[in-house]
C-alpha cells in the first residue's frame, strides 16, 4: 500500500470492491422482485434509465467528497466545509451515516445468517441427518445467533486485513464467483418449464405502464438504493482511490457492472418464480401482489428446488451461496464504514478496532434476534426507508453547494485533465445541485 492509510492497488480491485458493495441482497433479491411487483419489464426500463440520470451523480458526489478528503465521513466533510455551522454540519452528517451503516450491517448480518444456515441445509439433507437440517430451515433464536455470528465474524476477518489485503483482495475474489454462480443458474433454470412466462414479464415491456408515477418512484428509489449510496461506503472507497484515476470513468463502469447485475440477477430470479409456479408454489398473495423477500426466497424456492430431484440439494447449495457471497461483498463496505473513522483518530491497531466495532454491532444483531417482532422492522424501516434518502440529500449538498465549484473542478481533473470540456462537467454540477436532492426528496415523500 502506498498511502499508511491504505489504497485500492488498481482500478480492477476498486470495481471489484464498489461494484460489491453494491451488489447485496437488496440487489440481487430486491431488484428482481421489485421488477415483478411494479410493471415487469417496463420497470426494468425506468430503472436502467434512473440508474444513469439519478444513482450515477450522487455515486459521483460521493467518490469526489471521498477522494479529495481522503478521510473517514466525519472528518472529510468537515474538511470540505468552511465555517464553523458548515463544519458542524458536516460533522453530524458524517456520525450519521456511521451510525445508520452499523444499525444496517446489525440486521443485514440476521438476514445473511439466514443465507448461510441455508446453505448448509441441503448438505444435511444429503447426509440424512434430518434434526440438523429441521434446524437449520426452521426459525429458532440460537440458530439465528449462531449463523449470524459466523458471518459477522468472517465480515470482521476481511475488514481486519485492512484495504488492499482484505476489501480489494477478497472483493476481487468473491464478484467473480458471484457472476459465474449467477450464470449458471440462469442457464439450469432457463431450460426448465415456466420459465418463458417469467421471461416474458421480464423483458416484453408494457409501455403504458410508464405513466404510473408510483412505478417511477419505485423505480427511482431502487436505482439509488442499489448503489448503496448515502451511508458514506462509497465516500469511503473514494477516499482509498489513486489521484491518477479518473472518477467519472470510475463511477459509470461501477455503475454499468452494478446496474449489469442487477439485470441478470432478474434473469434467474423471475423465471425461477415462474418455475416454482408450474410445480404448484403460489408466488402472489390473494391481493394479487408478487410475495416478496424471506416469504419467496424460504417458501417458493424450495418448491422448485424440491422439483429438481437429485439436482436440487446442489442447485440450492449454489444458489445459497451465491446469496451469501453477495451478502459478504456489501457487509465489508458497510463495516468500513465506522471502523474507518476509528482507525483513524486512534493509536488501535485495524485488526483491534475491527474486532471491537464489530462484536459491537453484533450484539446490536442479538438484541434485535431476542426482540425479533418488535425490533427488526422498525430498524429497517429507520434506516432504509428514512435515513438513506436523507443522507443522499446531505450528501449532495455537500458536493454541489457546500465544495465550491473551483475545488470539484479542480479534483476531477486529478485523472482526467481534460475534464472542463467534457459533457459531463457541464451537466453533473448542476444535476447534483438541483435534480439529485429533488429526485431524491420526491422518491423519499412518496414512501412515507
Amino acid at each position: 500500500m502506498s498511502s499508511p492509510r491504505g489504497q485500492f492497488s488498481s482500478k480492477t480491485g476498486f470495481i471489484m470492491a464498489a461494484a460489491g458493495s453494491a451488489v447485496g441482497l437488496g440487489n440481487i433479491w430486491g431488484f428482481p422482485t421489485q421488477t415483478a411487483s411494479n410493471g415487469g419489464a417496463a420497470f426494468v426500463l425506468a430503472y436502467l434509465v434512473l440508474a444513469f440520470c439519478l444513482a450515477y451523480p450522487a455515486l459521483m458526489a460521493e467518490l469526489t467528497l471521498g477522494r479529495h478528503s481522503r478521510s473517514n465521513t466525519v472528518d472529510g466533510l468537515a474538511s470540505v466545509a468552511a465555517s464553523p455551522l458548515t463544519k458542524f454540519f458536516g460533522r453530524f452528517v458524517g456520525w450519521y451515516g456511521i451510525v445508520v451503516a452499523s444499525l444496517i450491517l446489525s440486521f443485514y448480518t440476521i438476514i445473511a445468517g439466514w443465507m448461510v444456515a441455508y446453505l448448509f441445509a441441503p448438505v444435511t439433507d444429503m447426509l440424512s441427518m434430518e434434526a440438523a437440517t429441521s434446524w437449520l430451515s426452521e426459525q429458532s433464536n440460537s440458530r439465528n445467533l449462531i449463523f449470524g455470528g459466523l458471518f459477522a465474524g468472517l465480515t470482521m476477518a476481511i475488514i481486519a486485513s485492512g484495504v488492499e489485503s482484505g476489501i480489494e483482495r477478497w472483493s476481487s475474489r468473491l464478484m467473480p464467483a458471484l457472476i459465474i454462480l449467477l450464470i449458471l443458474l440462469i442457464v439450469y433454470v432457463l431450460m426448465q418449464e415456466g420459465a418463458a412466462e417469467g421471461l416474458e414479464l421480464y423483458l416484453l415491456p408494457d409501455l403504458s405502464q410508464l405513466s404510473d408515477p408510483q412505478l417511477i418512484v419505485n423505480a427511482m428509489g431502487q436505482a439509488f438504493f442499489s448503489l448503496s449510496l448515502g451511508v458514506g461506503t462509497m465516500m469511503i472507497y473514494g477516499s482509498y482511490l489513486s489521484k491518477d484515476d479518473s472518477l467519472p470513468r470510475l463511477g459509470a463502469i461501477v455503475t454499468t457492472v452494478d446496474v449489469g447485475i442487477a439485470f441478470t440477477a432478474g434473469l434467474l430470479i423471475i423465471p425461477a418464480m415462474f418455475v416454482a409456479q408450474h410445480h404448484g408454489a403460489t408466488i402472489y398473495s390473494e391481493s394479487g401482489e408478487l410475495l416478496a423477500g424471506p416469504d419467496l426466497i424460504f417458501q417458493v424456492l424450495p418448491v422448485l428446488f424440491d422439483s429438481m430431484g437429485a439436482a436440487g440439494p446442489w442447485v440450492a447449495i449454489a444458489f445459497f451461496g451465491l446469496m451469501t457471497i453477495a451478502s459478504l461483498t456489501s457487509s465489508i463496505s458497510m463495516l468500513e464504514v465506522p471502523v474507518a473513522r476509528a482507525v483513524e483518530r486512534s493509536n488501535a491497531s485495524r485488526p483491534v478496532v475491527t474486532m471491537i466495532i464489530g462484536g459491537i454491532i453484533f450484539a446490536v444483531s442479538a438484541v434485535i434476534i431476542l426482540n425479533f417482532s418488535s425490533l427488526f422492522g422498525l430498524v429497517v424501516d429507520f434506516t432504509t426507508k428514512y435515513s438513506q434518502p436523507i443522507l443522499g440529500i446531505l450528501l449532495c449538498i455537500f458536493a454541489g453547494w457546500i465544495m465550491h465549484r473551483d475545488r470539484l473542478l479542480a479534483e476531477l481533473k486529478e485523472g482526467h485533465e481534460d475534464i472542463e470540456d467534457s459533457l459531463f462537467w457541464k451537466i453533473w454540477p448542476i444535476y447534483v445541485r438541483f435534480f439529485c436532492p429533488a429526485l431524491i426528496l420526491l422518491s423519499f415523500w412518496q414512501s412515507l
